[in-house]
């Protein structure tokens, strides 16, 4: 009988940048939110008992600023070390040899696998093997595979392995190979990162992705975390262990909504069926995206900070730190009859603003002034809505294509 956990894309400290632009971020808590999952991921190896701990690549999240990253991963591995419990790691592209300019002593119970071979690591006790390889630049593209020693007969045998796989679209193709591949090398479990969604590839063997530890940002919404890996004659379970923050993307239609009281009531609502659903455990940070063709959309129109404002009140109302408001996006557009029935004049502007992205020279007139407004704002102004930076890049055509029917929308509701 052993028992392991299976963690990946760790990125400790990796920075997060912007919170500062958003009233009421809990700066603090997401900061540190990485090396809180990290030292609950240690709590859970001690609670559990396990016999070892891997880490498939991106412990860290590129070159440390200062020496505290390290000294804290040494803090954590001692605990482990003090119990006995070794820990085999394989950096991947972001704690690549060449990326980490800083280098402590590590504790003796943690190994690390070379970047010039792939290595195996006996656990004679266990009669586990574990094989690994570490990134020795970033940019490692040759398929790592192929040097992977073969299976010992009688051992239960685990592919430590920091790749995309072929295909993933969604990740750089670093160390790329198939899954056909993995499987047919006779390992009973390939314990891979780089991929930050959890997935279990196959079972037999055992192919998993055991995402990253800690969602940073509202793009790794839902549950993330490690895997706790059990075996006994042959036979291999896994579960999994969860983050200590968790990003959502909350989708709320206001098809329905006729007003912007009753927008802020339907995300109310929609809010507290997300803290009912996810329990009280954690802190939940929120993007919220309003959509559907609605006769409250000329009454958003302009109002996007007030708009945040009375959801996070709402969300307060609910609990008071556990969710936080993100940001608050306005998707919808008005019914399709918004405009009927309307004079020449209306249908003219509404001609006209159709036109508008399509027309160089006006974009670049407009371009001008919004350019010629941000050059004079307050530098307070151009902190508090990072939305004003693509207007200073230039990027015109989506405001416009954003503005344009809450403008319209807002003069047929005579607003």
């Amino acid at each position: 009988m052993f028992r392991f956990i299976h963690a990946a894309d760790i990125h400790l400290d990796s920075p997060l940048r912007g919170l500062s632009a958003h009233e009421g971020a809990p700066v603090a808590t997401l900061r540190t939110a990485t090396r809180l999952a990290f030292s609950r991921l240690v709590d859970a190896a001690l609670s559990q008992s396990i016999d070892f701990l891997v880490l498939a690549g991106d412990l860290y999240d590129g070159d440390w600023r200062d020496y505290n990253t390290g000294l804290f991963f040494c803090r954590e591995m001692g605990r482990l070390n003090r119990a006995g419990i070794p820990v085999l790691v394989a950096y991947g592209n972001h704690d690549a040899e060449s990326e980490i300019s800083k280098r402590l002593p590590l504790p003796e119970n943690v190994r690390v696998f070379s970047t010039r071979a792939a290595e195996t690591v006996r656990l004679e006790g266990l009669r586990v093997a574990v094989h690994g390889r570490s990134f020795k630049e970033a940019v490692t593209t040759e398929n790592l595979v192929p040097g992977y020693p073969a299976p010992l007969p009688g051992w239960v045998n685990i592919g430590l392995l920091h790749t995309a796989l072929e295909g993933n679209a969604a990740h750089a193709t670093y160390a790329p190979c198939s899954l056909a591949e993995l499987c047919a090398h006779g390992y009973d479990y390939w314990a891979l990162g780089h991929v930050h969604e959890y997935a279990v590839l196959s079972e037999d063997p055992w192919v998993v992705y055991p995402g990253n530890l800690q969602g940073r940002h509202v793009r790794e919404c839902g549950p993330r975390g490690a895997v706790l890996v059990s075996g006994e004659a042959g036979r291999i379970g896994i579960e999994r262990l969860i983050d200590v923050v968790r990003w959502n993307h909350l989708r709320v239609d206001v098809s329905d909504r006729a007003s912007f009281d009753a927008v802020v009531d339907a995300v109310g609502t929609a809010l507290a069926r997300l803290r009912d659903a996810e329990g009280d455990e954690r802190p939940l940070p929120v993007r919220i995206s309003l959509f559907g063709q609605t006769a409250a959309h000329g009454a958003l129109f302009g109002l996007e900070r007030q708009l945040r404002a009375e959801i996070a009140a709402r969300a307060a109302g609910l609990v008071s730190e556990q969710l936080w408001v993100e940001r608050v996006v306005i998707e919808t557009s008005p019914p399709a009859a918004a405009l009927a029935g309307r004079g020449d004049a209306l249908a003219d502007l509404q001609a006209f603003l159709d036109a508008a992205p399509e027309d160089a020279d006006l974009r670049q007139e407009i371009t001008a002034v919004l350019q010629d407004f941000i050059a004079k704002a307050p530098h307070e102004l151009l902190q508090a809505l990072p939305e004003l930076e693509p207007i200073r890049q230039g990027e015109i055509e989506p405001l416009i294509r954003r503005v344009a029917p809450a403008l319209l929308a807002r003069i047929a509701t005579g607003d």
